[in-house]
């Protein structure tokens, strides 16, 4: 796994829990509707395989940053996740060995302009400018792998009230069927993050809005759009 020094500059990063050293981010990848419920929500109800989209790697932002509310939208949504963080990496590999590429987890945050996704989808274009856009991707300290994936409780509050409210286990595809699918369609390599999927419960922010996320087991991450 590529890790900088604190005072690397230039890199998109991470920070990592109890260590000095951050993770260098290469790729963003993430994964639409892989919570039953939120399948539902957004007018599916299905098991196929699952499907990405990416964001530029410079989308990162720390927990405790501000969020400028994006330019062309009037629907900016949030979807909180769990994020896997790659170590390693491989192509084509296999479910029962998919967990071996990963270094931790982290709390992260799919920012959506969703009345972009809406026209893109019912034009059939590609979803870059509703999910890629610049600060899209706030994302707390990485927590280093320690046994199995986490499968508690995730959550998002703005300004105290509680909007997401589930837990990993519920997820249609767990992580280690993610990354071995995502190998299947990219080399992966160390420094990508592979965002998992967001709960039912996904709501519009807006300028003023202060955001609160958790994943038991995981950390937490807070960030504020202004």
């Amino acid at each position: 796994m590529s890790l900088t020094p604190p005072a690397a500059i230039g890199q998109p990063s991470v920070a990592i829990q109890r260590d000095s050293r951050r993770f260098s981010v290469r790729r963003i990848l993430c994964v639409g509707r892989n919570y039953a419920a939120h399948r539902r929500e957004m007018g599916g109800d299905d098991r196929d395989p699952p499907f990405f989209f990416s964001k530029p790697a410079d989308a990162v932002v720390a927990s405790g940053g501000k969020i400028t509310y994006p330019q062309a939208t009037s629907d900016f949504h949030h979807e909180v996740e769990l994020v896997a963080a790659l170590g390693a990496g491989g192509a084509d590999v296999a479910v029962d060995e998919a967990l071996s590429l990963v270094f931790g987890y982290a709390v992260g945050v799919d920012l959506t302009r969703r009345d972009l996704q809406s026209m893109a989808r019912d034009r059939r274009q590609p979803w870059d400018a509703a999910k890629g856009f610049d600060q899209s991707a706030p994302i707390g300290d990485i927590r280093p792998a320690d046994g199995a994936p986490p499968q508690g409780r995730i959550s998002l509050a703005v300004n105290g009230q509680v909007r997401q409210d589930a837990v990993i286990a519920d997820m249609i595809w767990n992580v280690a069927e993610i990354v071995s699918q995502a190998s299947k369609l990219w080399r992966l390599e160390p420094g990508d993050l592979i965002f998992t999927g967001t709960p039912e419960g996904v709501g519009p922010l807006a300028r003023g809005d202060r955001v609160e996320c958790e994943i038991e087991a995981v950390g937490r991450l807070d960030f504020s759009v202004v």
